[in-house]
């Protein structure tokens, strides 16, 4: 008869001159009082039950009288996790990262924002997804952001560090300047003056900035923890950035997109894209109403090209329309929340 897999916990933490215990509702552990953990290499507190017969609810705790934030963990027989817990900080923190970022590939300079998750500065053995936005001047702060709303991005992630529902991730805002339209459009448009220079755009993004944030931060650095979202033109060049460097982003979020550039062209070339080389997760969302029905009509035929080429709607892919939705901050502020837990999913394990 074969041996049972041991079931394996480690937690990584720094917990310096404090000590960590763990509590749980098996396998030799309840809720009422923690069994100390000892400290191995690297800050890594391991625990491990040979025959855990059913899943196992359990938690960390700082000096056994401080609980780990967020829900409970759960861990399944004969698996092994990794965790990167905090104790005592309860907000993510907002930094102008870069005053003056210039890009040499757009011969310009803009300010580039950061949002840092909860668990950043007080765990400084976790490292994180991060996500690219647009419009960086529009995430954080209403004496900023255009009319004065901003998308609200610290505080959906501060209450999701909280429940658990969106995993810990980076933020980096990268501001707009003047040549915006430019920027984030993929080609020119005859209808509209000033188009075409996404790819400039997306080569300072991928060229430039990335390398400079990930030696900064504690990113994690591959695609699959490598996102990029934006709403308007800013959803537009995000599915762009999908088409044409999936190596590097690939979760992919586009919020209200700009679908009708020269004749739906972004249509077309998500339709182009091989097999091999595609985004791992897409969101594509509008709202139905105000002057331009936000849209609608053109990016619900977005969203059906992206189940043509077989992304799977709830597993890889998914359309929102939000009823009664407009084309301007105060609804996309409003599906962030949803948007994230999508392509970011909730906290595990």
């Amino acid at each position: 008869m074969p041996r049972p897999t041991a079931t394996t916990l480690r937690i990584h933490y720094p917990a310096g001159s404090h000590t960590l215990a763990l509590r749980g509702d098996g396998a030799g552990l309840t809720w009422d009082a923690g069994v100390p953990l000892v400290a191995g290499a690297d800050d890594t507190y391991t625990w491990q039950v040979a025959d855990l017969a059913a899943p196992l609810s359990w938690k960390p705790l700082l000096d056994d009288a401080t609980w780990s934030r967020g829900p409970n963990y759960v861990v399944q027989p004969g698996a092994t996790v990794d965790v990167y817990p905090h104790f005592t900080t309860v907000t993510g923190t907002v930094e102008k990262l870069i005053a003056d970022w210039h890009s040499t590939t757009l011969g310009n300079d803009r300010a580039v924002w950061a949002y840092l998750p909860p668990s950043y500065a007080e765990n400084t053995r976790a490292r994180f997804p991060v996500l690219y936005m647009h419009d960086g001047q529009n995430l954080f702060d209403p004496a900023l952001a255009f009319g004065g709303n901003e998308w609200k991005v610290d505080e959906t992630l501060n209450a999701a560090a909280e429940d658990g529902s969106i995993e810990e991730l980076i933020v980096i805002g990268v501001e707009n300047t003047s040549a915006r339209i430019y920027e984030y459009t993929p080609t020119t448009d005859p209808t509209t003056p000033g188009g075409g220079g996404g790819d400039l755009y997306l080569k300072a993004l991928v060229d430039e900035l990335k390398p400079q944030i990930d030696g900064m931060l504690r990113t994690i650095p591959d695609r699959a923890h490598t996102g990029i979202l934006g709403s308007s033109l800013g959803g537009l060049i995000s599915a762009y950035a999908g088409v044409t460097r999936p190596d590097v982003y690939g979760i992919v979020g586009a919020m209200s997109p700009s679908t009708w550039w020269n004749a739906d062209v972004i249509i077309g070339d998500v339709g182009a894209m091989p097999t091999s080389a595609r985004p791992a997760r897409v969101y594509v969302d509008s709202g139905d109403s105000g002057t331009s029905n936000d849209d609608v009509t053109e990016t619900n035929m977005l969203a059906d090209t992206y189940v043509n080429l077989g992304y799977q709607s709830g597993v890889d892919f998914l359309h929102v329309v939000q009823a009664g939705g407009q084309h301007n901050e105060v609804y996309w502020a409003e599906r962030l929340p949803g948007a994230l837990q999508f392509l970011f999913g909730p906290r595990t394990p």
